[in-house]
């Protein structure tokens, strides 16, 4: 149902409103739908799962194993590999929206939104609409805006500069020096022809035959999360050797317990390490001081010559920008309540992709806004039949 108002046409919408439409939103979306509730979804891009589409480097693989990478409802393919490709998953996603029949509306860039108390409706305003509803998912996610740090004298630097966001192939960097700063996933698997700065915890994807990840979990369901940390790490250990010997510092904060509070993710060993023992990477533990014309120094004096910059600095929440009126979220566009109780707010808010703990934690809050949703739902429509047959 639409109107006009103020020139801008005006949507009212008796489901809830998603903004994004990445696998959060999507997932959500899914699940109302299984409900029978109807929601609208908002995408700025021009795609579903745009992150994936359109800022990846063509190589990538999920990091985890596509059993704790699955969206509710509607499983991989049988024949998709353990760790499915890029393409793979963006096929899946593409798979799973039409197999529920959800249709975002793109091109919707959400400018602001804001709960109006006189109505009871959240106003999401885009660039040429208004969207009313009772219900508001916020489902942009951990990762909606490239982080670019002020780094002194880049402006000076001859070669190129590229954030992961904007990085596709090493093709284009062949045969060249290149510094890569940053040290999550996305930057550990740049390093096979790069120079990098890191202090991380490194974990090998796999041990005796298990995956890292699905060895942690099944721990977690019987010891506290610091015993776990200090268990994984002595299997590390006994894996890889001390990385602190190759210049990879470990934090101090075991790899999960530093994931849940700060959501920084351990890096997953894929080849990187043998680069780096056999010479063909160096590792600088120092941090960048300044950029040059010709390269790059370090806090610790050294100065190094480099072509290009590849920035694996990692993305953040777009939150604060456009969620106004709400003291949900902290400044840095997270929920203030940490998982597994940060997925409601007040006044019919909810949030989908905030848990630091990837598509897992996406899946267990898409089920619980879900129900929460269609049980308001369902009562709504039990009064209005109530308030009808009274009439």
């Amino acid at each position: 149902m639409g109107s006009c108002e103020n020139d801008q046409f005006v949507v009212k919408f008796d489901g809830p409103i998603i903004v994004g439409a990445g696998p959060s939103g999507i997932a959500v979306a899914a699940c109302l739908q299984e409900n029978g509730v109807p929601s609208l979804v908002l995408e700025r891009s021009d795609c579903i799962a745009s992150l994936w589409q359109h800022k990846t480097y063509d190589r990538l693989k999920l990091h985890l194993p596509k059993q704790f990478c699955e969206l509710p409802l509607f499983g991989y393919p049988k024949n998709f590999p353990k760790y499915p490709s890029k393409n793979q998953f963006v096929s899946y996603m593409e798979a799973y929206a039409d197999h529920f029949g959800i249709k975002p509306r793109f091109g919707q860039s959400v400018g602001s939104a804001e709960f109006d108390f006189s109505k009871g409706v959240w106003r999401v305003n885009t660039q040429d609409s208004v969207y009313e509803s009772r219900w508001l998912v916020v489902a942009t996610g951990e990762n909606a805006e490239a982080v670019v740090p002020e780094i002194v004298g880049v402006e000076k630097f001859e070669g190129v500069v590229r954030h992961t966001s904007e990085y596709k192939s090493g093709c284009e960097f062949r045969d060249q020096r290149v510094l890569v700063v940053g040290c999550g996933n996305s930057g550990w698997r740049l390093v096979w022809t790069f120079a990098v700065t890191m202090q991380v915890h490194v974990l090998p994807r796999e041990m005796f035959g298990f995956t890292t990840f699905g060895i942690a979990m099944a721990l977690l369901k019987w010891l506290p999360l610091r015993v776990v940390d200090k268990l994984i790490l002595f299997m590390a250990n006994l894996t890889l050797g001390n990385t602190d010997k190759l210049g990879l510092r470990r934090p101090k904060t075991g790899p999960l317990e530093l994931k849940n509070a700060t959501g920084k993710t351990p890096v997953l060993d894929t080849g990187a390490l043998s680069l780096i023992k056999s010479g063909n990477i160096k590792v600088v533990e120092q941090g960048v001081r300044e950029i040059t014309k010709s390269g790059a120094k370090f806090m610790d004096g050294q100065e190094i010559a480099f072509e290009s910059i590849v920035l694996a600095t990692g993305y953040k929440s777009n939150v604060p920008f456009w969620l106004k009126g709400s003291d949900f979220f902290t400044d840095d566009g997270m929920p203030k309540t940490p998982f597994p109780n940060g997925w409601r707010g007040e006044n019919g808010l909810y949030t989908v992709g905030f848990t630091r703990r990837g598509l897992l934690g996406t899946t267990c809050d898409a089920l619980k806004i879900a129900k929460d949703v269609t049980d308001q739902w369902r009562s709504t429509i039990c009064n209005s039949k109530h308030e009808f047959r009274s009439k």
